[in-house]
């Protein structure tokens, strides 16, 4: 995909200070990815996560995934997000669950970092960096703000194997607020440009396409009710969203639309 949506953040802070958001809460849960706590602990492990690391979530929305991580594995967490609805919703539930003297959450932009040079051991992101509009400035800030030796580990809805043609791609990141997506291979260049060295590259779309035919099945049977309160009631926009969710299916099963997971090193 080489068009771009004219997506932009302002795009994304409506997405997810609105019904919008409330929705993709409801139905992929409140860490908001694809495959929950099990994805999580995976791509944790291949990058190695321990105990006392310092790791920084860009676009880090509610805040579960660097709960999980001080949970699961007893790190330092930290959060930028670009959405303020998201971070104070994040900073209240972090203190609900007794982790705010661990957790620190900031207002910001993933393009402009505001952390100082090699201050964390690890970048971390999840099914959210299709929505960045300057990918490769955040990963140049990344790179920054990473320690020598520190790891960047993500997973990202992306181009499929097959390629995901302009007209098709346009109308998947105009649904869903996306700049552009980005390939497998355009994420290992750009880590490649910034001084990392990938050591992890995962094809996930073949997994990825059950679960949007999960979403699909989840708010078409048993959660019909309470998206359609989400949403105001409003039975035609209901019905043109899961139009939406099929087609975006479609693309996944054909392998034109997908999911990959990338971890590497700076060096």
């Amino acid at each position: 995909m080489r068009e771009k949506s004219g997506k932009t953040l302002s795009d994304v802070q409506e997405v997810y200070s609105g019904p919008e958001g409330t929705l993709w809460e409801l139905l992929m849960g409140e860490q908001i990815h694809a495959g929950g706590w099990k994805s999580s602990e995976e791509l944790a492990d291949l990058a190695g996560i321990s105990n006392g690391q310092k790791v920084l979530d860009l676009c880090s929305a509610l805040g579960a995934g660097l709960r999980f991580l001080v949970r699961r594995y007893g790190v330092q967490g930290f959060g930028l997000d670009g959405t303020e609805h998201m971070v104070e919703k994040a900073r209240r539930r972090t203190e609900a669950d007794g982790l705010s003297d661990k957790i620190e959450h900031r207002l910001g932009n993933v393009e402009t970092i505001p952390w100082n040079d090699e201050t964390f051991d690890v970048v971390w992101g999840e099914d959210a960096w299709c929505y960045v509009e300057d990918k490769p400035a955040m990963i140049a800030e990344s790179a920054r703000v990473l320690k020598p030796g520190g790891t960047i580990a993500f997973t990202d809805w992306t181009e499929g194997p097959k390629g995901l043609p302009d007209a098709d791609g346009l109308r998947i990141c105009t649904f869903m607020k996306f700049p552009y997506v980005e390939s497998r291979a355009g994420w290992e260049k750009l880590l490649t440009n910034n001084g990392f060295e990938v050591q992890v590259s995962d094809d996930l779309s073949k997994g990825f396409a059950d679960w949007v035919d999960y979403y699909i099945r989840t708010v078409g049977q048993q959660k019909t009710f309470d998206a359609l309160r989400i949403i105001g009631w409003d039975e035609e926009l209901f019905g043109a969203m899961a139009e939406e969710m099929r087609f975006m299916a479609a693309k996944a099963h054909d392998g034109a639309f997908g999911r990959s997971r990338l971890v590497a090193r700076k060096r």
